[in-house]
């Protein structure tokens, strides 16, 4: 039987990625649909797209898919051709990235969740294919400037940190269910005339705007695309650029700069920076906003301890690391109390 996962280790894979000439490109792509199967249909992709040399992480469930990977592009029009032969992906939108160097994603990983994307909602009649009125990049850059207009940022703190659009609020969360609690608090207060909502690639928006048509808000609108669409409509149209900063993404590049503006500050000296790196202790792995001085100072870690740490043997690490887990402090991204300048 064909193997449906990655044997080989990570390190080699890393090494790989790294000095590989191939031409790749990054895609993400999303699709809210009802999958009967996701386990059968997890498996088809897995071989199809390891034919195709496609890297990257897939998740796929009864609501549907969301898929951030890359590709060669010499494989580009054969996965489009694909992608059209699945019917609730024909014709689909593909988000090509806009700052890349093909070194995003070194392993194939396509799995099973409960949901593509974690929102904590258990109403069962809520229905995610009802969703808010789609904007292009002019149609946004429009609406934001309108009295009685509400802007949210749908994504967590450390994404907006490094950038966001004018005039955007930007909940201080760190979870996608948190965001929408408190964006909802606020519709009933404030009851704006047009709520317009963006996040990385649209796929966070959707699933909220459908949430709030259901709870009962009208003019629920969200930019289709998320900013990843829009920097390449800005960029083809010659369109005013309202969003400041970097666009934070899910892979080994961390960010795609969108405009020249540095927001943020290093999270250990207080300088203007807006690179994000995760430490160096793998039992640590924390992300977080470092300077290419601290980065040299620390050895790429962000406290004495860790930079301690990765001196010892590696026998002695791998020890230390068993039966530690750090997720919840790792996506707490940048609030560690190790941090002097983090973000609060």
């Amino acid at each position: 039987m064909k193997k449906l996962y990655n044997k080989i280790d990570r390190r080699e894979l890393i090494r790989k990625m790294l000095e590989s000439d191939e031409e790749r490109m990054t895609v993400s792509f999303y699709q809210y649909a009802k999958i009967g199967n996701p386990e059968l249909f997890r498996d088809f992709l897995y071989i199809h797209w390891e034919e195709l040399g496609v890297l990257g992480r897939t998740y796929v469930a009864k609501e549907g898919i969301n898929a951030q990977i890359s590709l060669p592009k010499a494989n580009f029009e054969a996965f489009r051709a694909h992608l059209n032969t699945i019917d609730f992906l024909k014709g689909i939108r593909l988000n090509v990235a806009i700052e890349d160097d093909g070194k995003s994603f070194y392993k194939l990983k396509i799995k099973v969740r409960k949901k593509i994307v974690a929102d904590g909602l258990e109403d069962e009649t809520f229905d995610v294919t009802n969703k808010g009125r789609h904007l292009s990049a002019a149609e946004f850059n429009e609406l934001v400037t309108k009295d009685g207009t509400l802007l949210v940022d749908m994504r967590n703190h450390y994404e907006t940190e490094v950038g966001h659009f004018i005039g955007a609020l930007k909940p201080d969360v760190d979870t996608f269910r948190e965001e929408i609690d408190y964006v909802e608090d606020l519709l009933k207060k404030e009851k704006p005339s047009n709520v317009v909502m963006y996040c990385t690639g649209g796929i966070r928006c959707e699933k909220a705007s459908a949430w709030f048509k259901h709870v009962g808000f009208d003019n629920v609108h969200q930019l289709e695309g998320g900013i990843i669409e829009y920097a390449r409509q800005v960029k083809n149209q010659g369109l005013e650029n309202r969003f400041i900063g970097k666009n934070f993404v899910f892979d080994e590049r961390r960010a795609e700069r969108i405009s020249d503006d540095v927001i943020a500050v290093c999270h250990q000296c207080g300088e203007s920076c807006d690179e994000h790196t995760n430490c160096e202790n793998v039992a640590c792995n924390l992300l977080f906003i470092q300077c290419d001085k601290c980065k040299e100072e620390m050895e790429g870690c962000c406290s004495d301890n860790c930079k301690e740490t990765i001196h010892l043997p590696a026998e002695e690490q791998k020890e230390r690391r068993k039966g530690l887990v750090n997720s919840n402090k790792i996506f707490r991204k940048g609030r560690s109390e190790v941090l002097k300048f983090k973000h609060s």
